[in-house]
């Protein structure tokens, strides 16, 4: 049987996959779009909270009205879509990828020139951060939580403990009380909060739920289910406090306690990740180190807004629809105040114009100037009032001008 041929293959079906595949489709490409779920929009069908598209519509949308956004874009162009699909295997044959899934009819392969990883990321677990006792039911993620809540119309608990104060641990905080739950607290290890200061704001502060920082829980108690957990203080290092245990009890332990980017798939790809962000070193075009091989969205890195997400698949599509023939690449440094700045290198062969950065700061800082380099010459450089680690901050510059320097660096100064 003579395997069908594409152009390029979109691996993932939410908002990154989507914003490629239709930017991809847009510019002529023959694209196929992979995803495993029975319908597109990845995490957003369940995100039933407004806040979406304010950057990419100038409207506040939930999750499934900026999804179904994206996915009217896509069905204006001719895209073939596998639903309900898992990629099990990719290889390099030739100058071309051969992609083995399985669907309902089976087995089956494609094969394409190009990949776009638009896989999304997924949420650590209790036993990914050292939580001891029992396994009883009643442990679970914000994310599976939200599904009960959102998608199910399932109610997975009565009177819970949240762990973790990132954004989503702070929505179902808010949509857990509105459904009658009774949220005992939000415990975050952290010294600051590790979600959006406006979900810190809209989610605890106006419904009264109280935010415990310096505070983890160190052990679950129950059989069958739980029935109460074991809360520490902290200190400066996150390690617990002994004599400092209090038990709490409840019937749900809710993890909110990060996000990891999928990258299985990229890894038999034998791309390089970023030991920063989990995900692939990219260039400017998003192409990773394995020619041919692009990635996007929260596989490449955890962003805080859906627009990012669809941005970034945006410049990978059209990107991996360029005809770039060199790769001159250089590396973006960073100094110790940067937790991470994407892309991690620029090919110089490549557009140069509309490079878009995203960089997230190590620590909180006050009264900051960040100043890129190239060389020793400066590109850019701004002072910012405020920075968190939460909060991804975005920079699009034109670096036409500096198409001959051996590398650039960011470095953020603090309290100038």
């Amino acid at each position: 049987m003579r395997r069908e041929h594409f152009d390029i293959a979109v691996i993932g079906g939410g908002p990154a996959g989507l914003a490629a595949a239709t930017v991809a489709s847009e510019k002529g490409a023959k694209v196929a779009l992979i995803e495993r779920e029975p319908s597109l929009g990845g995490i957003l069908k369940q995100c039933v909270h407004d806040g979406f598209g304010v950057i990419r519509y100038d409207q506040k949308l939930t999750g499934p009205e900026y999804a179904q956004k994206e996915i009217d874009k896509l069905n204006k162009n001719e895209t073939t879509k596998f639903l309900l699909t898992f990629v099990t295997k990719i290889t390099k044959r030739s100058s071309d990828f051969v992609i083995q899934f399985v669907n309902r009819s089976g087995a089956d392969e494609i094969e394409a020139k190009k990949i776009i990883l638009a896989t999304g990321c997924r949420e650590r677990t209790s036993k990914q951060i050292g939580v001891h006792g029992t396994n009883p039911a009643g442990v679970l993620t914000a994310g599976t939580a939200q599904n009960y809540v959102n998608l199910q119309g399932l109610m997975p608990t009565r009177k819970c403990v949240i762990l973790g104060s990132g954004d989503i641990g702070l929505i179902m905080a808010r949509r857990l009380t509105l459904e009658g739950a009774q949220v005992v607290g939000v415990y975050e290890a952290k010294s600051a909060p590790g979600g959006l200061t406006r979900n810190v704001v809209q989610c605890l502060k106006d419904f009264n739920i109280p935010l415990y920082l310096s505070h983890t829980v160190t052990k679950v108690f129950g059989v069958d289910r739980l029935n109460a957990v074991e809360i520490s203080k902290v200190d400066d290092k996150m390690n617990p406090i002994a004599g400092s245990e209090q038990i709490v009890e409840c019937d749900s332990l809710i993890l909110s306690v990060g996000l990891i980017p999928e990258n299985e798939i990229a890894k038999q790809l034998c791309v390089p990740l970023c030991p920063y962000t989990k995900g692939a070193v990219v260039d400017q075009t998003l192409m990773t180190l394995t020619d041919n091989v692009f990635s996007c969205g929260n596989a490449l890195h955890v962003s805080d807004l859906a627009d990012y997400v669809s941005e970034s698949g945006e410049i990978a599509g059209a990107m991996a629809c360029a005809k770039i023939k060199n790769r001159n690449l250089v590396n973006v440094t960073k100094n110790k105040n940067l937790l991470y700045v994407v892309p991690q290198k620029i090919n110089l062969d490549a557009p140069l114009d509309e490079t878009v950065f995203y960089f997230r700061v190590a620590e909180e800082y006050e009264n900051a100037k960040l100043t890129i380099y190239a060389d020793e010459k400066v590109v850019f450089s701004k002072k910012y009032v405020h920075l968190r680690p939460p909060e991804m901050e975005r920079l699009k510059l034109n670096l036409e001008a500096y198409s001959d320097c051996h590398g650039f660096s960011f470095v953020l100064e603090v309290g100038v």
